[in-house]
């Protein structure tokens, strides 16, 4: 599933419209997005938004932020802040991958 297929699935799941859900996202600037822009994010015909804009769609749909990070392939600032080291680094991608192996039917 991509990030715009996430954004649509659990939008609709919620009956929401895309100006409902746009007029509720605010940008850094304290404007709300564009429903036009929410469809091109739902279109994936846009790079995944800032982590504001990730963490209020996950609020409004109801969605973990962290999937919507792992969908956008980015991680959010609290873990990118951690500075860990290149063992650390490792092992914690590992354990990630085995976590997604073992969730696998």
């Amino acid at each position: 599933m991509t990030f715009g297929e996430a954004i649509t699935q659990a939008r609709k799941g919620l009956k929401l419209s895309q100006k409902e859900v746009a007029a509720s996202t605010m940008k850094e600037d304290g404007a709300a997005i564009s429903a036009q822009y929410l469809n091109d994010i739902e279109h994936d015909r846009r790079n995944p938004p800032s982590e504001l804009i990730i963490r209020q769609l996950a609020r409004t749909l109801q969605l973990d932020d962290d999937y919507l990070f792992f969908l956008a392939g980015r991680f959010p600032s609290d873990v990118l802040e951690l500075s860990p080291d290149q063992e650390g680094v490792t092992s914690a991608m590992r354990a990630f991958r085995r976590n997604l192996r073992r969730d696998r039917p």
